[in-house]
């Protein structure tokens, strides 16, 4: 008994060192980032030069007017109703892009970029081949009662409850638009009669992860509804002083509707081509870049 009770005492002994040996809690590598001013080693520009390469593509700029479309309503609305064509110049790996005209002014859309990382990585392609303004259109679940769905959201700022934000800017709680681009679309939306409210969103990677409790939290913070993108993109927005805009259409109650995910007609493609195209026109005006 005594040689046992003396083992125990060992071993507790040992525990005890190993406890006291131990390094404290480090905390997570994205919060660990201290270099968010200094260059990237892998730049987007080197890529798509490989890509031309690989691809047999000339080299060109891509349209100056740029969106993103993560659900593809507007891209398949836009080759069918305007006869948009795959761009000849735009190189990426990963998507296509479609060319259009409204009037005098020339748009290029990409389809499927869901996600902060995927729209991020979209969006530094974008804006080293010639796009000049970006809008993101993301497909959100509603949390305020503010409307019932279908309804676009001038999205303000972004909580930033994904991982591609933080390796942009240092941690905060939330990421924030540009200031003129969202006074310029509030302009533009208002002349153009289409109902967007503004406000603040949550965005988030894990969209199944989605809980009660985090719900009620979100709602009771002021968040009108949750997606995907929002926070990474303003984010690089912010960090490489780049024109980008987001808005959110919301389309469900959090697969808790009846009527979920309806977008209304044309899955709502028409109404968000002319709310883009009328806050794209007001930026032209105001801009002095030579956009052509």
């Amino acid at each position: 008994m005594d040689s046992m009770i003396h083992e125990l005492r060992d071993v507790c002994s040992e525990c005890t060192l190993l406890r006291e040996r131990r390094e404290p809690p480090r905390s997570a590598p994205l919060m660990q980032r201290s270099d968010h001013e200094a260059p990237s080693v892998f730049r987007p520009q080197n890529m798509l030069r490989v890509a031309r390469r690989q691809k047999g593509l000339h080299a060109g700029d891509v349209p100056p007017l740029c969106v993103l479309d993560p659900d593809g309503d507007l891209v398949r609305f836009v080759r069918a109703r305007r006869g948009a064509t795959r761009s000849a110049f735009w190189a990426c790996y990963h998507t296509l892009m479609w060319e259009w005209r409204e009037g005098d002014r020339h748009y290029g859309v990409i389809g499927s970029a869901v996600g902060a990382s995927f729209s991020v990585l979209v969006a530094e392609q974008l804006f080293v081949s010639g796009c000049r303004l970006l809008v993101s259109i993301s497909s959100a679940g509603q949390i305020a009662d503010a409307s019932p769905p279908p309804f676009h959201i001038l999205i303000e700022r972004s909580l930033r409850d994904e991982g591609t934000s933080y390796h942009y800017l240092p941690a905060s709680t939330y990421a924030e638009a540009d200031g003129g681009l969202v006074e310029l679309a509030a302009r533009a939306f208002a002349a153009s009669g289409a109902p967007v409210l503004r406000g603040a969103t949550w965005t988030t990677d894990a969209p199944f992860r989605e809980t009660a409790a985090t719900v009620a939290r979100r709602r009771a913070e002021g968040l009108l509804a949750v997606e995907m993108e929002a926070a990474a993109l303003y984010a690089f927005a912010t960090a490489g002083s780049h024109p980008i805009l987001c808005l959110a259409q919301v389309t469900n109650q959090l697969g808790n509707g009846a009527d979920d995910f309806e977008k209304g007609e044309e899955n709502g493609a028409a109404l968000t081509l002319r709310l883009i195209d009328s806050f794209a026109a007001v930026w032209l005006e105001s801009t002095t870049a030579q956009v052509p």
